[in-house]
């Protein structure tokens, strides 16, 4: 074990969850954050309110089970205090924060809205859960990897992006508001590699491929559909996350560009890893 710490957002089910595990079986202690803390808790997801499998409670049962440490820190990326709150309470109870894994991803309205009828309301929501909040944990982190010397941030990206909408939204593709909050993200780690090139930091952006959440299936996203894109999984994801928390990726991956978590998975015979929380 180390006395490294990983500090990982949308940690309560999917690749957050995942990862908590596979960072923790790594010798990371964590620090995870989400809203839902226990089973049954209901929340807004996509405009429903139903109970979804997974919590932070349950995240940390897991990560006890192969011998880690975790801090249940409930919080919100819409709302900027408790996320604020969460990373100054991991930065009290472990004293430093190692490796950031800005996994969160705002699902809601305005996702899939087209370019006519997305309102200002909803675009602030998704900036806020894929800007802001990503932006904040960096504020709040940076400074003690810089002064420790090292340390790594993992941004999570989306491959709709960068790549045009085969469609629009509603006929199989993707709408303007979602993608453009995961393009300002990404431009996150070639500024922070540019402003503190000397100071041992090793900042990426993750790119899942498609992945299939409970929150995906809620919206009404069946594996039929999901079939055409040939899916990874969450543990997959999360096992590339572990692998990258602690070695260099390799040069002909673009490190500098955009990681594509599939094709790593692949790589390195991790695409079939199996789930850690089962």
């Amino acid at each position: 074990m180390t006395d490294k710490v990983a500090f990982i957002t949308g940690a309560s089910r999917g690749i957050g969850a995942e990862a908590a595990v596979a960072l923790a079986r790594a010798g990371y202690r964590v620090a995870i954050t989400a809203r839902t803390l226990a089973d049954g808790e209901r929340h807004d997801h996509v405009g429903s309110t139903a109970a979804l499998p997974g919590s932070l409670e349950a995240t940390a049962a897991a990560v006890a089970d192969v011998g880690g440490e975790a801090l249940c820190l409930r919080a919100d990326i819409l709302d900027a205090q408790s996320i604020r709150a969460a990373a100054a309470a991991a930065l009290a109870h472990f004293g430093r924060v190692d490796l950031l894994f800005n996994n969160a991803v705002y699902q809601g309205k305005g996702n899939l809205e087209p370019v006519l009828q997305v309102t200002e309301e909803q675009l602030r929501a998704i900036y806020q859960g894929n800007v802001f909040t990503p932006l904040a944990l960096v504020q709040a982190f940076l400074p003690g990897m810089v002064e420790r010397g090292g340390g790594t941030v993992l941004n999570m990206v989306s491959h709709s992006a960068f790549t045009d909408p085969p469609a629009a939204a509603d006929r199989g593709g993707w709408g303007f508001a979602y993608p453009s909050s995961k393009a300002a993200l990404s431009r996150m780690a070639s500024s922070l590699r540019a402003e503190h090139p000397d100071a041992g930091l090793r900042v990426y952006n993750l790119e899942p491929g498609l992945v299939m959440t409970d929150v995906m299936r809620l919206a009404g996203i069946d594996d039929a559909v999901m079939a055409r894109f040939k899916p990874c999984t969450p543990a997959a994801i999360a096992a590339v996350v572990a692998w990258l928390a602690e070695r260099d990726p390799e040069p002909d991956w673009e490190p500098h560009h955009i990681l594509r978590g599939p094709a790593i998975a692949r790589a390195l015979g991790l695409l079939k890893s199996p789930s850690l929380l089962e």
